[in-house]
């Protein structure tokens, strides 16, 4: 059972629009979903902006971790352990068995993105193979078996395409404001950073460089 603010009926589209009265912004098909996942099936589902917000954030946390995956590089005595990524799918799957517990199955995606966030910020390390299970944990649970979506391109090939190289545009510039920094051209270092950040983009300097995303 769903309820809204005061037992208002809302629609979807209004949700995706954020026309109704109650809603302060709007909200994509994915954060719905993923809000309602958090919750156990047969339980009521109370909405409100704050937890709708909430849910937002979080999805973008593990899309995040996600895509994180790809840029790490493995290493041949890394720290994690196979048991790790072995203790979560077993979590995930008691968690499918025992009435589609949906909240304890993102309670372990979150776990995996802790250790994930752990690996960019090179506290801990990984080796290829566990680099494989985690990468496999999250494309069964949360895209196959959730129905989450990696990306809004996800299932358009030309889309992915197009986001590819409009990534390699944003790295190479990144990669000239790095060699301004060594250069000491703070002015130029200063104008990349400020230019990215106006059209919504969020770099971060790194140990091995830096990262970036952006903010839609």
């Amino acid at each position: 059972m769903v309820e809204a603010w005061t037992s208002n009926f809302i629609t979807l589209p209004e949700f995706f629009a954020g026309t109704n009265k109650n809603l302060t912004q709007a909200y994509s098909p994915m954060t719905i979903r993923f809000f309602i996942l958090q919750a156990h099936y047969r339980s009521t589902v109370d909405f409100s902006n704050e937890a709708l917000q909430a849910a937002e954030k979080g999805l973008e946390r593990l899309l995040d971790a996600y895509n994180a995956l790809a840029k790490i590089q493995p290493e041949a005595n890394g720290n994690v352990p196979m048991s790790f990524v072995d203790e979560l799918r077993n979590k995930c799957y008691d968690a499918m068995n025992d009435d589609f517990s949906t909240p304890t199955v993102i309670s372990a995606l979150f776990d995996a993105s802790k250790t994930i966030n752990s690996i960019v910020d090179k506290k801990e390390t990984i080796s290829a193979d566990v680099l494989k299970a985690l990468t496999e944990l999250f494309d069964t649970f949360a895209f196959d078996i959730l129905g989450l979506r990696k990306s809004a391109s996800s299932s358009d090939g030309n889309n992915a395409a197009r986001e590819e190289a409009f990534g390699k545009v944003v790295d190479m510039l990144l990669e000239q404001r790095m060699k301004a920094k060594a250069n000491k051209d703070w002015a130029t270092s200063d104008l990349i950073r400020d230019r990215l950040a106006a059209l919504g983009f969020e770099v971060k300097d790194t140990k091995d460089g830096f990262s970036w995303k952006l903010n839609v």
